[in-house]
């Protein structure tokens, strides 16, 4: 007997026929048990030819986080109403490509689990491994699937879903001179933040300039805005994260930016403090109301990528600017030179 489609498939499918011939859409696998498999859909528009920036977003990760998934499908449904009056939409998607997994993990959105079909955490799961002490379970383990943070064993290919997000990355994105991906999440502490590479080690991103770039122009255009800009490393080190093995396959040149959308969920639960008490309600904003609110909120953000995306040549540091960016993004975030 099939079970239903989670509500979030449900709502992609519907953009998806709104969207019609100016979507392409690919199935790019099928996982879970026999008779009840679900696809992991992608979804692309915009120019298709290698010369031209991308932005990726990606949501869904963790079928428990569904408010990244559900961010990222009304972001796609903003985009797919436009297309049918904004000329303005449309000259921007003549010199960019837009890539959308809004449900990667669509087995855990159904099971209501943080791992995948096969159990696995697939923000642990990529070979590639933390040079340092990560904190216990949170960091990535490879003890048991009945525990969180489950790494897979060793040696084991990489779940079907990751492979999947990896394998579409590296076709659409690491191809071009420029691109940007942003993979929405929840859970971590009461403030929206936006990090970057790297989870597997202190060491600052090879592409430091850029992000301390992107953050400043975001903070001039937007100076009220919530986020904390931050490298993941400054919270928790992790072994297998997929955008740290990712942006270590990007051409040397070629500018690969991997951000993740941590939503800050525990101030949900503040607010409502028997949320406490469901699983979803530690991870997602459960009253119709607020959740609404929060898929408004970061359209802002999500649409700001795309506008950066389109004008990179506009912004992104070079020679002694660089040179600048990336001292200052030392100082900001690292306290000074190595």
């Amino acid at each position: 007997m099939v079970t239903a489609l989670p509500l979030e498939l449900e709502e992609l499918d519907r953009i998806v026929q709104a969207g019609g011939a100016a979507l392409e859409v690919r199935t790019l696998c099928s996982v879970g048990p026999a008779g009840e498999e679900l696809p992991v859909t992608a979804v692309c528009l915009g120019n298709p030819s290698p010369s031209v920036p991308a932005v990726g977003y990606f949501g869904g990760v963790h079928g428990l986080e569904r408010i990244g998934a559900q961010v990222v499908l009304s972001f796609l449904g903003s985009l797919v109403a436009r297309l049918h009056w904004d000329e303005m939409l449309h000259a921007q998607l003549q010199m960019l490509r837009l890539v959308f997994i809004p449900v990667v993990n669509p087995i855990g959105m159904r099971r209501r689990t943080r791992a995948s079909s096969g159990g696995v955490d697939l923000m642990r799961n990529a070979p590639i491994e933390s040079d340092e002490s990560v904190p216990p379970l949170v960091g990535g383990h490879r003890w048991s699937p009945r525990l969180p943070f489950y790494r897979g064993p060793a040696g084991a290919p990489m779940q079907p879903e990751g492979a999947a997000l990896c394998d579409l990355v590296r076709s659409e994105m690491l191809s071009r001179p420029f691109s940007i991906a942003i993979d929405c999440h929840s859970g971590f502490g009461t403030r929206d933040r936006i990090w970057f590479p790297y989870a597997h080690t202190r060491k600052p991103f090879a592409r430091l300039a850029e992000v301390h770039a992107l953050s400043r122009l975001f903070d001039g255009s937007h100076p009220a805005h919530p986020y904390v800009f931050e490298p993941q490393c400054r919270q928790y080190l992790t072994h297998g994260d997929l955008w740290d093995y990712l942006s270590a396959q990007a051409p040397p040149a070629h500018v690969f930016l991997p951000l993740t959308l941590e939503m800050g969920s525990w101030r949900w639960v503040r607010k409502q403090p028997s949320q406490i008490l469901s699983r979803l309600g530690i991870f997602n904003p459960l009253p119709a109301d607020r959740l609404d609110r929060v898929r408004r909120n970061h359209l802002l953000w999500l649409g700001y990528l795309c506008r950066a995306g389109h004008t990179w040549r506009e912004w992104l540091p070079t020679g002694d600017d660089r040179v600048r960016h990336e001292a200052r993004g030392l100082e900001r975030w690292f306290g000074g030179p190595p």
